[in-house]
């Protein structure tokens, strides 16, 4: 391995109640710029943000990508509780232990996670970036999202069979040449395959606002006028969940806010197109640094 190469180290943290969470770090080669944590989003793993994280650690930035409770290598929520308000308690606790301010760089339920902790403060971020989720999103398209995981509840005999599942989910993504992928993502328990998270994360119907994806977006919207730290909005075109119009109260709500709009990207913008919402985030980290 070239010395040159970020050292990767895997790490247990702490977070709220005594939760146990999984998160990856990468420590860049060089004198740190900053410090970047990501938040995958609902049904996700840290895995998702492998090459940003590797690519920004290049650039000199200390990355860490952590699983949220209930999810990945991460302790399941020991009352099944996966509110914003508890995941934003692990946020706080994780940012405690890295003893510094990050840039939050969410997607999806991460990215309310984020926006929530920071929002409500007192203020844990040097950046925030929100990625493909606003205080207000559409509903019809999170409980499309929902009535999928829970679509897989009972297990996949194949990763051929998850891989199909996808594919049903969404036919314009590229189906992978390889499977080996869909590994971090799933666990092979009782002769079948499950994904890698809780079922109680979307298990009942109930609409309350600490459900995952029914956050309250007036205490959503609020904490958003709160937030002063530089941010960045990065939106897929084709998003079935964050409309203009709700990017466009976004930036309202913080009028500092940039926004990136990923043409040919939906909900899940680092999948759908992983090199521009990088080549975005690098920029908006270059701009977070000459302000430090």
């Amino acid at each position: 391995m070239s010395t040159n190469a970020p050292a990767i180290n895997e790490l247990r943290v702490e977070g709220a109640a005594g939760i146990d969470l999984a998160a990856t770090r990468w420590n860049p080669p060089c004198a740190a710029r900053g410090t970047v944590l990501f938040l995958h989003g609902g049904g996700q793993t840290r895995h998702s943000w492998r090459r940003t994280a590797q690519t920004l650690a290049d650039d000199g930035w200390t990355t860490v990508a952590v699983d949220a409770r209930g999810h990945g290598d991460s302790d399941w929520s020991p009352d099944g509780d996966y509110g914003l308000g508890v995941l934003a308690d692990d946020l706080r606790a994780v940012v405690a232990a890295l003893g510094v301010r990050p840039v939050l760089v969410g997607a999806s339920l991460g990215g309310r996670t984020a926006l929530l902790a920071e929002g409500e403060g007192p203020s844990l971020a040097a950046g925030l970036v929100l990625v493909d989720v606003t205080p207000r999103v559409d509903r019809t398209g999170v409980d499309r999202i929902l009535d999928f995981m829970r679509s897989g509840l009972d297990g996949f005999a194949s990763l051929e069979d998850a891989a199909d599942a996808i594919a049903a989910y969404d036919p314009s993504r590229q189906r992978p040449a390889h499977l080996d992928g869909l590994r971090r993502n799933l666990r092979w328990r009782d002769g079948r395959w499950f994904w890698h998270w809780d079922p109680r994360f979307v298990a009942g119907d109930a609409p309350t606002p600490e459900r995952p994806g029914r956050a309250d977006p007036e205490r959503a919207c609020a904490a958003a006028a709160r937030v002063v730290v530089p941010t960045l909005l990065v939106r897929g075109v084709q998003s079935e969940v964050v409309s203009p119009e709700a990017a466009a109260e976004l930036r309202e709500l913080i009028p500092h806010a940039e926004q990136i709009d990923v043409d040919g990207a939906g909900h899940m913008v680092t999948g759908d197109d992983n090199d521009v919402f990088t080549t975005g985030l690098r920029a908006f980290l270059q701009g977070t640094a000459d302000q430090s």
